[in-house]
């Protein structure tokens, strides 16, 4: 028992790391458990951290019951991701054309849910894709949305 509670403090705390940039807009419930909190779908913004004035809004279900309040339940495959301008767009130093820029598991071990973004130079405009993965086998489940950038607006690749 000694060995599980510094293992469970060492795995909240990743957790709480890799939620630093997101913040919870807000949540449904979905399902109703008696014991822990209810299975619900969470509705989270993420500020794109290499281009100011852009916000992908991401909603996704989260397993609830005691698995879920413990950390160990694995959540569903499924996102939607909306990003958009909220502010003037800039890039304060050149980006990749195509960069993972968020990560957060979404179960124990095996799975995460990942955001990518793409420079599309052809249109001027940002692409945003969200997927989940698993260590073994990938998930075909994904959603995309772009923003576009204003053609004064210069995109610095690296």
């Amino acid at each position: 028992m000694s060995r599980l509670i510094p293992t469970l403090a060492l795995l909240l705390a990743a957790t709480a790391a890799c939620s630093a940039n997101t913040e919870e807009i807000g949540a449904v419930d979905t399902v109703f458990k008696l014991i822990g909190p209810d299975h619900k779908i969470v509705v989270e913004a993420y500020d794109d951290p290499g281009v100011n004035g852009v916000t992908c809004y991401v909603s996704r279900a989260r397993t609830g019951g005691v698995k879920g309040a413990l950390g160990l339940a694995e959540d569903k495959s499924e996102a939607s991701i909306a990003c958009r301008q909220v502010g003037p767009i800039g890039v304060p130093k050149p980006i990749r054309q195509q960069e993972e820029i968020f990560s957060e598991r979404t179960s124990l071990v095996f799975k995460r849910l990942r955001i990518v973004r793409m420079v599309d130079a052809k249109r001027h405009a940002l692409v945003y894709l969200t997927y989940s993965d698993r260590v073994i086998e990938g998930s075909p489940q994904n959603s995309v949305t772009a923003v576009p950038v204003d053609a004064a607006t210069p995109i610095p690749l690296r």
